[in-house]
């Protein structure tokens, strides 16, 4: 089973809108913090700077790409700087009126700074260690690409998509942009130990078939010592080692797990509360409701009309 896809499923990762940028100097623009988002930039032409709060600034150069997974702040600037106009301000000056692709500026080619830029977004509620263990941003630098071949290509097929905009390019970028998200990712590891310990874990060939045995039936009452076994181990060093690389215990993730199934059959199917108990792995609809609220502050029924209003 492939767990990394099934988590991204289950928390609803989805590509939203694109820009395409042409900037000439001066320009720079405050890009301003969103829930349950993640943001990329990707510098085709020129150099620009980005500056993710609380963070040191970053020059990018041609062929970087940088992704601000957490939804915050950020700046984009030819030059260093604190403060810039709301992006707002950018999308209201070109008249932008919700389009999934957008072109800022002139479209001249020669322009000192051209980006490709996407927003995607998670569902509501969508949590997991590993989003957690996401650092402030992932940047990988376009001198070694190279060495990540996969993520090479799609960025490659992204952003001629973009340029091109044959009929479907939108439909094909939204899906780039989320295998794309999803390739950044397993190539952070050596700037986020605690990020690669966790992919470090969903391949290995214990913690992982443990994992993949939770997530492909998260309704059975596993215990440690059914998983251990499961894996070929013993209940304290499976434990122990499953600790270490995912950064929990694993009933604690088990218990989440239930919980962000449970989320995600409420928001996207029109089962009833007393079926995704019991799919998710409660032995009751009051079982359920008790621990989504203790870890959503709102109850599943709520969260359902809330949603649809």
């Amino acid at each position: 089973m492939d767990v990394l896809n099934d988590i991204f499923e289950t928390i609803q990762l989805q590509g939203n809108f694109y820009f395409r940028t042409d900037f000439s100097a001066p320009w720079a623009t405050t890009v301003p913090p969103f829930a349950r988002a993640a943001r990329f930039h990707h510098v085709v032409r020129g150099r620009c700077w980005c500056h993710v709060e609380g963070q040191e600034p970053l020059m990018l150069e041609t062929g970087d790409f940088i992704l601000i997974p957490n939804g915050a702040s950020h700046i984009l600037a030819d030059q260093p700087t604190d403060a810039a106009p709301p992006l707002e301000t950018v999308l209201e000056a070109v008249g932008y009126r919700g389009a999934s692709l957008l072109s800022i500026g002139s479209g001249d080619p020669h322009a000192a700074t051209q980006l490709v830029c996407g927003h995607l977004t998670f569902g509501s509620g969508a949590d997991h260690p590993l989003l957690r263990a996401l650092p402030p941003f992932i940047h990988i630098a376009g001198a070694t690409r190279c060495r990540r071949p996969w993520f090479d290509e799609v960025l490659k097929m992204l952003v001629t998509h973009v340029f091109n905009g044959h009929p479907g390019s939108i439909a094909v970028v939204t899906r780039l942009s989320e295998v794309l998200f999803i390739e950044a990712i397993r190539s952070a590891g050596d700037e986020a130990p605690r990020l690669k310990a966790m992919i470090e874990g969903f391949s290995d060939d214990r913690i992982g078939r443990a994992i993949a045995l939770m997530h492909r039936d998260p309704a059975k009452r596993w215990t440690v010592g059914m998983l251990a076994r499961e894996v070929g181990m013993s209940r304290t060093r499976f434990a122990i080692l499953f600790h270490d690389l995912i950064g929990m215990a694993p009933i604690g993730y088990l218990a989440e797990w239930r919980l962000q199934k449970g989320v995600a059959l409420l928001t996207t199917t029109r089962k009833t509360i007393g079926e995704i108990a019991i799919a998710s792995g409660y032995a009751s609809p009051a079982a359920f409701s008790r621990a989504f609220v203790e870890r959503f502050g709102t109850s599943p029924r709520k969260m359902r009309a809330d949603l649809r209003e």
